[in-house]
């Protein structure tokens, strides 16, 4: 079997932050040529973008993908609504977790897997400010923890 290459070209770090990730999927994305140009070229930005769910389909919103120097006309607009491939259970699945209140589809990052561009999108429910606080208090005592534990194996 062929080893699945892929690499990370866009990550939205503010959605680990801002949000409690319950189930991710992977989906395709439709784009045109000069935004898979831009794309590997690393010019693409995930904050502030989210997923909805319109008529079965999937779309993508402001995603910015930067213009292609070399696009002259053919560019393409930076923050167009993009759909996204999934499958209908996938998307039905999406539908009835995000009619119920507080859950949301936010893209966690883009990545280029075996040529194509796949996007991990997030079935999300969001922090409140405490939630927020917590994380980060965890995440600085694993940090002090992890500091400690070298300190002692150097000493």
């Amino acid at each position: 079997m062929a080893e699945t290459e892929s690499k990370v070209m866009a990550q939205n770090k503010k959605a680990r932050h801002d949000y409690f990730i319950e189930e991710t999927y992977e989906a395709g994305i439709v784009l045109t040529g000069t935004e898979i140009k831009s794309i590997r070229a690393g010019r693409m930005n995930l904050k502030d973008s989210f997923a909805r769910i319109k008529n079965g389909e999937a779309y993508l919103h402001n995603a910015h993908i930067s213009e292609y120097e070399q696009g002259n006309r053919y560019n393409h607009e930076p923050t167009r609504a993009r759909k996204l491939l999934l499958h209908k259970k996938q998307i039905d699945k999406l539908i009835g977790e995000t009619q119920q209140q507080g859950y949301s589809v936010v893209p966690l990052k883009v990545y280029i897997k075996n040529g194509f561009a796949k996007v991990l999108i997030g079935l999300a429910k969001g922090k409140k400010n405490y939630d927020k606080r917590e994380t980060l208090k965890q995440k600085d005592a694993k940090r002090e923890m992890d500091r400690a534990i070298r300190e002692r194996m150097k000493g």
